[in-house]
């Protein structure tokens, strides 16, 4: 009895043994094998973000998957789904992913060359290089579990990128731009992933043609300023010029006036503000734009004015 009873015993012991190098060894395939592939985007395919900059107010933005076959049938076009907040990232140019996304690794095009944010597939350790907001980044998966893979890139500056690519949702989940001074010059939040979007989407191709602050704490001030609209340097003609505007105006007598006139002396966009007032956030349109414009702008008192340009060429897709 006590015989078959050791046996038992043994049996049970090797088995548990047995049992766990199994797990082991399964544990360790799935650790070496976790390699996250370049998924395949839909068309309709959309996703929610939340966008911050330090500069601006938050917005939100539903990008969708417009077309999947651009550049000859090797990139995706993202678009969005309100055509105000195409222009108002057209003018802002804070969000690099829009307009040509590439099939084989997400890339996003900058000036025209596919920039491997990404570079699939995804894998603990593996580094490479590009180039986004014109600064040079060198990349390394820090981190990669289960769907998500953390990614951080440095710049010679000093400057830092940190995000993360999620497999479920074949998108970023996060991405933070940190500069020099650590702070941060972008942050995209994830919110939302849906499919098969419907209605109209639009993508607003920017070209910057001008910007510039002035802030007055008195005495008067009055500024003269000109600026060239051209031709895109591809697509010709603009469709329009974008225009985003900040002011305010202190209390007792700040005011500000501001007029933009076009090279027929026409004009093409006026201000006028008292005390108190102000006009945070605004955008606005200018059709046809061409030639030189003229800016004239008189301050007085505490007073702050923030104008951006740019020229746009809008495309619209029905999905």
């Amino acid at each position: 009895m006590n015989k078959a009873f050791s046996l038992v015993m043994v049996s049970l012991f090797l088995g548990t043994m047995l049992s766990g190098c199994t797990a082991l060894e399964d544990n360790s395939s799935s650790n070496t094998s976790n390699i996250i592939d370049v998924p395949t985007w839909e068309v309709g395919e959309n996703w929610l973000y939340t966008f911050s900059t330090p500069e601006y107010s938050d917005d939100t933005a539903k990008l969708v998957v417009a077309s999947d076959d651009e550049e000859n049938g090797t990139s995706y076009m993202l678009s969005i789904s309100s055509l105000t907040e195409a222009r108002r990232h057209a003018v802002l140019n804070h969000n690099p992913f829009l307009g040509r996304i590439t099939h084989n690794d997400l890339s996003a095009y900058e000036n025209g060359i596919p920039q491997p944010v990404l570079s699939f597939p995804l894998e603990l350790n593996k580094d490479w290089t590009y180039t986004l907001f014109g600064i040079e980044w060198s990349a390394n998966v820090i981190s990669i579990e289960e769907n998500i893979a953390v990614i951080q890139a440095s710049s010679t500056d000093g400057s830092k990128l940190i995000y993360s690519y999620d497999s479920e949702i074949k998108f970023f989940r996060t991405f933070s731009w940190l500069d020099v001074e650590n702070i941060e010059q972008l942050k995209m939040m994830f919110v939302d992933k849906g499919e098969g979007h419907t209605g109209d989407v639009y993508f607003v191709r920017g070209g910057d043609l001008y910007a510039n602050t002035w802030q007055s704490n008195g005495p008067d001030l009055e500024i003269e300023d000109s600026f060239l609209v051209n031709d895109h340097p591809n697509d010709g003609e603009w469709d329009e010029m974008i225009y985003f505007l900040d002011a305010e105006c202190g209390s007792g007598s700040s005011s500000i006036s501001l007029t933009l006139r076009d090279h027929l002396s026409a004009t093409a966009l006026f201000r006028a503000y008292g005390p108190g007032s102000s006009e945070l956030g605004s955008l606005g349109t200018i059709p046809y734009p061409s030639e030189e414009y003229t800016l004239t702008a008189t301050f007085t008192g505490n007073s702050m004015l923030r104008l951006i340009f740019a020229g746009g060429i809008t495309q619209t897709w029905t999905l």
